[in-house]
């Protein structure tokens, strides 16, 4: 599985240019509603360079959910096309995309989905258990993430024994810990008090100032405004996209 999407290749008439970690062209997502159809995303093209740091912003039911899991390899366009690090990933397969989640993309939502019974150093092992790394190297990165986010002394607290912020940041951990291309942060202070969510949104300026490549999905302007970029969703239709720093 590994090697096959590893060897995949895209020509190099279609692939991105140099810096661009994500293109989309003409995006489309549509869903069979019986006698209608609605679509949700219509014809969204837009790129994000390698370490921007970009808002998706858009008020309920505007799409960006629908986008953020087309960038996320959650589900794949009706019509269009998807590259992420000069991947076709709009074409691949289920199980290819599978990898491609594993590997490219590092989630962190507003619920935290963390394993209850589980320490956090084994909640930020989890994707390198999926994708087979040996046991010592995964304890070294897990540990690795978990001090970059500052709960080096909560290695084996569980869930129930940290406070929200806490782990917000062992999801922010579990995420970083592939090195992935992208970090996807969806609504990533929405069940934090305001202190801790700007706790939570200082940390992502760290990791962005550090180098990684960013996409915020928001509808709250205060958090939006944290980001370097804000595209605008309306009506599954790109509103406006707006640098802002």
């Amino acid at each position: 599985m590994g090697s096959q999407v590893a060897s995949y290749s895209v020509p190099e008439s279609v692939a991105p240019p140099d810096g661009v970690l994500i293109k989309t062209e003409d995006l489309w997502k549509t869903y069979d509603m019986g006698a209608a159809e609605v679509h949700a995303l219509s014809g969204v093209t837009f790129d994000i360079r390698r370490g921007e740091y970009v808002a998706i912003m858009g008020p309920s039911g505007s799409g960006k959910s629908t986008l953020m899991n087309l960038i996320g390899c959650l589900d794949t366009p009706s019509k269009g096309k998807y590259w992420l690090n000069a991947r076709l990933v709009s074409e691949l397969s289920d199980d290819e995309l599978a990898y491609i989640r594993n590997k490219e993309i590092g989630f962190v939502f507003q619920t935290f989905n963390l394993l209850s019974r589980a320490t956090a150093l084994h909640n930020v092992e989890l994707p390198l258990i999926y994708n087979g790394t040996p046991a010592e190297e995964r304890h070294q990165k897990a540990e690795e993430a978990l001090r970059k986010v500052e709960l080096g002394d909560r290695m084996t607290h569980k869930p129930n024994e940290l406070s929200g912020g806490q782990r917000q940041r062992v999801a922010i951990a579990r995420a970083l810990v592939n090195s992935p291309s992208i970090i996807l942060a969806d609504e990533p202070t929405g069940n934090l008090d305001s202190a801790t969510g700007v706790e939570i949104m200082n940390l992502l300026d760290r990791l962005q100032a550090a180098g990684n490549t960013i996409v915020l999905v928001t509808h709250e302007h205060d958090i939006a405004a944290r980001a370097h970029r804000i595209i605008h969703i309306r009506d599954g239709k790109i509103a406006r996209d707006e640098k802002i720093r």
